[in-house]
């Protein structure tokens, strides 16, 4: 059973929203006298374990600088992360532990929506927070789901632009799919239907591949008999840069749109000389970019967590979940609650980080979806773009 347990000592540099003490609570299940704990259950191992990891990441440095300067209200911020393997039923058995044997106060970074499907659930039943899901799954953004708090556009928003820049910046006719055969592919399915039904077309084709394989043959052949000119993929890194390499061996070369929980970076690093000129869609920051506070703020708390950690938009992602948290914690008071964390996000929604108002919570769906477009260069790094 992988499990890992980690306390790191940061602090806190936020600007905080105006809100009075809330009410105190001297047993809340996650809080003692001198830390705060929460969990993660995500892939740390297997094929998708470079998006559970990046993750856990960006949520240790923001934890990170949150405790170098005293923790919020004195209590240290700590996070358990148990392995799931992008697999549903795990992820609902590392849950149950989470909640009833590590009993932490939050869960944080759950990584897919397959996993996210089997736990919701589970931890709505019990009314824990559930924050930063990395997924843009439809179903989590349900009037219902107070208890979740979505940092991320969602797939739609994405699919959206996918096809509006397709379709209006390279004027392309002919599109198809390549996903993955689960919850989480046909979302993005969904998605892309709607963006070409707006606009009075239809897919060319569609290929599938079972989670956690490569096994992308068959689609890709059958895409390749299409002829389309531009592919849209919803999936991992692993089989989308095998689908590619294959596609380009074979002299199948379309447009290669991925979305952003592919991981971007690990699909950089899997295509190598293979990826320059392939999309991928971003929810977050151009983690590079330090003339934007938070991000030279996430820069320096991952070096300072790890010197050889390198920039990427996943722990970014990571790393913004953990500041929300700290934000919302201090507001909370030295005596919180996982209800006056729930209530505080869905009822202040808007928090200042690092000069940055981000918008969450039940909130988040009238604030405009932010997603934008990059390409991979000839080395592996990244270009963020306008227009394609």
């Amino acid at each position: 059973m992988h499990r890992l347990r980690t306390t790191i000592f940061t602090g806190l540099s936020i600007l905080l929203a105006a809100a009075s003490p809330l009410r105190a609570s001297a047993d809340e299940v996650g809080v003692s006298s001198g830390t705060i704990l929460f969990g993660q259950a995500a892939a740390l191992d297997g094929p998708s374990s470079a998006l559970g990891q990046g993750m856990r990441q960006g949520i240790l440095a923001a934890f990170a600088e949150i405790n170098a300067r005293g923790g919020v209200h004195g209590r240290k911020l700590e996070l358990i992360s148990r392995d799931d393997g992008y697999d549903p039923d795990r992820s609902a058995a590392q849950t149950i532990k989470l909640i009833e044997e590590d009993k932490v106060f939050a869960l944080i970074g759950a990584v897919g929506t397959p996993t996210t499907t089997a736990t919701v659930p589970i931890a709505k039943a019990k009314n824990v927070p559930f924050i930063g899901p990395f997924t843009g799954a439809g179903f989590l953004r349900a009037p219902d789901l107070h208890n979740v708090v979505n940092i991320r556009a969602s797939y739609g928003a994405e699919a959206e632009a996918w096809i509006k820049h397709l379709t209006e910046d390279l004027h392309l006719k002919s599109i198809a799919i390549f996903y993955q055969d689960d919850s989480y592919g046909r979302d993005g399915l969904a998605g892309v239907k709607l963006a070409l039904e707006k606009r009075d077309m239809e897919l060319t084709a569609e290929g599938t591949f079972e989670r956690n394989t490569k096994a992308v043959g068959s689609a890709m052949r059958t895409l390749k008999r299409a002829e389309p000119e531009a592919v849209v993929m919803v999936g991992t890194y692993g089989p989308c840069a095998e689908f590619i390499k294959l596609a380009r061996k074979s002299g199948f070369n379309p447009v290669f749109v991925n979305i952003s929980f592919v991981g971007a970076n690990a699909l950089a690093k899997e295509l190598g000389p293979e990826g320059q000129g392939v999309i991928v869609s971003q929810v977050v920051p151009f983690p590079w970019d330090a003339s934007v506070k938070v991000v030279a703020d996430y820069q320096a708390a991952e070096k300072a967590l790890d010197p050889g950690l390198r920039p990427d938009f996943i722990s970014l992602e990571g790393y913004l979940s953990g500041r929300l948290v700290a934000a919302v914690l201090e507001i909370a008071g030295p005596n919180p609650t996982r209800a006056d964390m729930l209530r505080l996000i869905n009822d202040v929604g808007q928090f200042d980080i690092s000069g940055d108002v981000i918008t969450f919570g039940q909130k988040r769906r009238d604030a405009p979806a932010k997603v934008f477009l990059t390409v991979i260069q000839p080395d592996g790094t990244f270009k963020a773009v306008d227009r394609l």
